[in-house]
């Protein structure tokens, strides 16, 4: 069974009238299905407005669907009781794009990871300390960032933050959005490298939106391609990506450039799939 199912979602965001007649708004997403492995990071790409972040609300509980059903470890997450849907939340965990604006700039880099763990967990002071420390070593910081403020970071380290706290109740699933396309090219890399490792370290699964293939192609197992509330095409194996003759699929492919003029003739090329792959 799959950890994560998405069966046939549809969702609009509400119907516009005039004076003479209701008009039908159309839907954000049309009859979306796709599923996640235990273990295993879907990359979910698409251009701006295919419908790809509130395919993540809907799958996060935030958006309920007209249509449709999200099962997550068995359970219909729309349907599910309240004690089922606490337990949803601790193992499903977000890390949103902007790493600023998702974190109280009042709070220390100690108090914003201790959030999930003083809602769930029963810890004294010192084992919690010691959690919050150990999860500032698995992102690369250290027990000497834990006072520090969200201004005294830069924006990779405080999305390391971000994913300390998404780490914090050892979540089954993260859905990440757009969680690396606000850093830089250098930053970005560390990152993708970070949630590999911690993908591999805690058997975690990944649901990575992105609209950015280089990114999706270095972290995910499988790819799927959004367009217009749609998915156009799923790949098992995401070298297929490049060759590709579904034109939305094409469009995304050769809007991405690869970085080095010499490969930027044909998206397809093995040396294109190189630096895709770095």
């Amino acid at each position: 069974m799959s950890l994560l199912e998405v069966k046939d979602i549809t969702h609009s965001y509400g119907t516009s009238r005039s004076f003479w007649r209701k008009q039908d708004v159309k839907p954000v997403l049309s009859g979306v299905s796709l599923s996640i492995e235990e273990g295993t990071c879907l990359g979910l790409l698409g251009s701006s407005g295919a419908g790809k972040s509130t395919l993540g609300k809907v799958i996060l509980g935030l958006e309920k669907p007209q249509k449709g059903q999200v099962i997550f470890q068995g359970q219909d997450l729309y349907t599910m009781d309240a004690k089922s849907r606490q337990q949803m939340r601790r193992n499903l965990q977000v890390v949103f794009q902007d790493s600023y604006s998702s974190v109280n700039p009042r709070l220390t880099a100690e108090k914003i990871i201790a959030e999930p763990l003083e809602n769930y967990e029963k810890l004294s002071s010192s084992e919690q300390k010691r959690a919050i420390a150990d999860l500032l070593e698995q992102v690369g910081l250290s027990s000497g960032d834990m006072k520090k403020y969200p201004r005294e970071f830069s924006g990779g380290q405080l999305q390391r933050i971000n994913i300390a706290r998404a780490l914090a109740l050892k979540p089954k699933m993260i859905v990440l959005d757009e969680s690396v396309s606000s850093l830089d090219m250098v930053t970005q890399t560390t990152i993708l490298d970070l949630l590999r490792d911690l993908k591999t370290m805690h058997g975690l699964s990944y649901l990575f939106i992105t609209h950015d293939i280089r990114a999706a192609y270095a972290i995910s197992d499988t790819m799927a391609i959004m367009h217009m509330g749609r998915i156009a095409e799923m790949f098992r194996d995401k070298d297929q990506v490049f060759t590709s003759q579904q034109p939305a699929v094409k469009s995304l492919v050769d809007s991405m450039l690869p970085e080095h003029p010499r490969y930027r003739n044909a998206a397809s090329s093995p040396g294109a799939r190189q630096l895709f792959s770095r």
